[in-house]
């Protein structure tokens, strides 16, 4: 059995707090090579501990490389931008949605840069976008279990590795091209250097988590704050130094993170606009208008300006609105349970121990900040979620994923070792079976989906939270007998879950974790079932050369649309759909809004359209638009960022996306449109529709005139069964 470190327990008031042992402390570190110190691991680490530490992370690196190219471009309108990115200096700095830089993508462009590296070099294609997301997922994962590790023990680190690894959403987002991944990689990265600088108040740290948190605001702005009150509180009531110099490092690490994260939304806010792209998202080509409206506080109380349905406010409270009911519960409810809260009960029970077991310790007692810092985090994000009336999407709980899973290594490991007392014992015991229990419940949200694995687990956790119960009057085996029983009813439902996302390509804007029916939120007009039916966009766009896939299509929300196959295009094959309309295909679900998504990205009449994945682009059309492309700026434009990124990574040619992602963005107005068309930049528009966007603001302002405009005056041509107009044959010329 391992033992706790001395300021684990209460201690007395005038008692010293012996720091943790630096690596090698004590012990002469003979000169090894480099290979077998890296083997090895530190001289008083266990002989199995850094070989368990590496296998795991090569367990995981292979399981979420595991059939990575099955969601093709994933995301395709940060793929459009990636490829951007990869041609264009000026793009990869600007995180431009194209590289002829009409317009960038609504989020800052730090995620956008790893994978733009990876294109350049490896060249475009699905690997190379979303291999650099993995290894994001197995970086948090190294540095969450040498976070935990280095107050606590390995076991502790290893079970924190595998709560995070086995959590569905985490399976998702390290496999998938949205910006979540690095945030999640950089918060935790930015709690590490807190805990650090707890141990001896040394500035460095602390500066480190400054510089980690103002690179995360340039992977998704403001939400990188959410856990700076309960560090920042942290530090300043419990760090080993007195209280000037504590006041006096925050300010450092608040100058750090400035400079980490303002350096590039000062060069952007002094480039004259005239020569940049327009800053997407915002309705003033303003970033900082975007970082405080549209990705800021609009999110917290719904008034997002331009955004899907307008910026009409959401209300709070416990109502239900467009991107689904709010509230304490919500991190549990059928929306997002599925997704993230599978140890969110044991997080949450082990949080509450764990500063129980250390309350009496030393003000500077490092056990409990450890226990503060990720808890703080993990509640801080976790209520901020529950209460946002604006957009939310349920992939973006994999920010809680890092906290909970340290929670539930530190916690499980300071109670086994404590499990002579009664106390401890019960709360391992009451742990395994909340955590069992709540598993029966979210396995029966999908009842189709392995029925006798919740019987399973309802029966397994009772029988190895007896046991934990009993462990200290128990024999070895038999405690040990019932710590594997525990962890297998504890763990087999988010398993089950994160192997069929493992399983299964995901793409679109609104993505999933689990089987089908896992989550039931997808957005305005996805009615219950929303994108993906539970199991959000599958199939979808491929880069060249992949293939078909089973559920190929562009994998479209449930808008209606019978799943034909179409066979001419890149992707072929639709997956099955249950509506009414007409369209290339839905994802099972059960939405009921009209329409669908037809190649050429024109909507069936209303619905959300090409705004949650753009369009199959069909051979003829890619051959259209290919032709003579070099001799313009755009080979073609399109309303909304999504229906651009597919003729973009379609043919390797800019395609400018009017209105920016939702087609609501004021640019280009029609003016500056009609002189790109003048000056011969723009050789094809891609027709629309008559439904526009069908929910962001394509239908109306700027986008609509473009449209109106075009359609009066330039010939319509067809191919395949996509219509285009051909901007250098006006209609007067006939």
């Amino acid at each position: 059995m391992t033992t706790l470190h001395p300021d684990h327990l209460p201690a007395p008031p005038d008692a010293p707090t012996p720091p943790p042992p630096a690596a090698g402390a004590g012990h002469a570190r003979p000169n090894k090579p480099l290979a077998h110190r890296v083997w090895r691991g530190r001289p008083e680490d266990p002989r199995w501990a850094r070989p368990a530490f590496l296998a795991m992370l090569l367990v995981i690196a292979l399981a979420y490389l595991w059939n990575l190219s099955a969601s093709g471009y994933a995301n395709s309108f940060y793929s459009a931008a990636v490829q951007a990115g990869s041609q264009s200096w000026k793009a990869f700095f600007f995180g431009s949605l194209d590289a002829a830089n009409a317009i960038t993508v609504d989020k800052p462009p730090a995620t956008l840069w790893p994978m733009a590296l990876s294109v350049r070099i490896f060249g475009l294609g699905s690997w190379a976008v979303l291999a650099p997301q993995v290894l994001m997922g197995v970086a948090t994962a190294g540095v969450l279990y040498a976070a935990v590790r280095r107050r606590f023990n390995a076991v502790a680190g290893l079970i924190a590795m595998a709560a995070f690894a086995l959590t569905p959403v985490t399976a998702l987002m390290f496999r998938f091209n949205n910006p979540d991944a690095l945030l999640a990689l950089l918060m935790t990265v930015t709690v590490y250097c807190v805990l650090r600088a707890m141990e001896n108040g040394r500035t460095k740290w602390l500066v480190w988590a400054g510089v980690a948190v103002g690179f995360a605001f340039l992977s998704k702005t403001l939400q990188a704050f959410l856990i700076l009150p309960p560090l920042a509180v942290l530090y300043a009531v419990f760090a080993p130094v007195s209280v000037r110099k504590r006041l006096g490092q925050l300010g450092l690490s608040a100058l750090a993170m400035v400079v980490a994260g303002g350096w590039w939304v000062a060069i952007v806010e002094l480039w004259p606009a005239s020569s940049r792209p327009y800053i997407g998202g915002s309705q003033n080509n303003s970033f900082l208008e975007l970082t405080f409206g549209y990705n800021g506080l609009g999110r917290i109380n719904g008034d997002e300006t331009g955004s899907v349905g307008g910026g009409g406010g959401g209300g709070g409270g416990q109502s239900g609105g467009q991107w689904g009911e709010t509230g304490i519960g919500r991190m549990f409810n059928s929306e997002i349970g599925g997704q993230i809260s599978w140890l969110l009960p044991a997080a949450l029970i082990l949080l509450v121990a764990g500063v129980w077991l250390t309350w009496k310790a030393k003000r500077t007692d490092t056990a409990r900040a450890a226990f503060l810092a990720w808890g703080g985090s993990l509640l801080m994000t976790a209520v901020v979620f529950s209460f946002m009336a604006g957009i939310f999407h349920q992939y973006y709980t994999v920010a809680l994923a890092p906290y909970l899973a340290a929670l539930v290594g530190m916690g499980a490991t300071v109670l086994w070792e404590e499990r002579a007392r009664w106390w401890a014992g019960g709360a391992l015991g009451v742990t395994v079976a909340v955590t069992a229990f709540w598993s029966y419940v979210l396995l029966g949200r999908t009842p189709d989906y392995l029925p006798w694995l919740r019987w399973a687990v309802l029966i397994g956790g009772p029988a190895g939270a007896a046991g934990l119960l009993l462990a200290a009057r128990l024999g070895r085996r038999l405690a040990l007998a019932a710590v594997v029983v525990s962890f297998v009813a504890s763990l087999a439902g988010p398993t089950a879950y994160t192997l069929s996302t493992l399983n299964t390509g995901h793409q679109g804007s609104i993505v999933t974790a689990g089987p089908s029916g896992a989550s039931s939120m997808g957005g305005p007009g996805g009615g219950r079932g929303g994108p993906g039916g539970g199991g959000g966009m599958r199939g979808g766009m491929r880069p060249p050369g992949q293939g078909n896939q089973q559920g190929g299509g562009m994998g479209q929300p449930p808008t209606g649309g019978q799943g034909g196959n179409q066979q001419n295009g890149r992707q072929p094959g639709t997956m099955p759909g249950t509506g009414t309309g007409t369209g290339t295909g839905t994802a099972p679900g059960t939405g009921t809004a009209p329409g669908g998504m037809g190649e050429g990205g024109a909507p069936g009449g209303g619905g959300m359209g090409g705004l949650l994945n753009g369009s199959s682009v069909s051979a003829t059309a890619e051959k259209l638009l290919e032709k003579n492309a070099g001799d313009y700026t755009w080979a073609a434009a399109a309303i909304g960022s999504q229906n651009a990124a597919s003729y973009q990574l379609a043919t390797g040619d800019p395609v400018m996306a009017i209105g920016g992602f939702n087609g609501s963005d004021p640019s280009p107005t029609l003016s500056q449109f009609k002189k790109y068309v003048e000056d011969g930049r723009i050789h094809y528009f891609i027709a629309s529709g008559t439904g526009g966007m069908g929910g962001g603001g394509g239908n109306s302002g700027t986008s609509s005139q473009i449209s109106s405009w075009v359609e009066k005056n330039f010939k319509e041509v067809t191919a395949g069964s996509a219509t285009f107009y051909d901007l250098t044959r006006p209609k007067s010329s006939e």
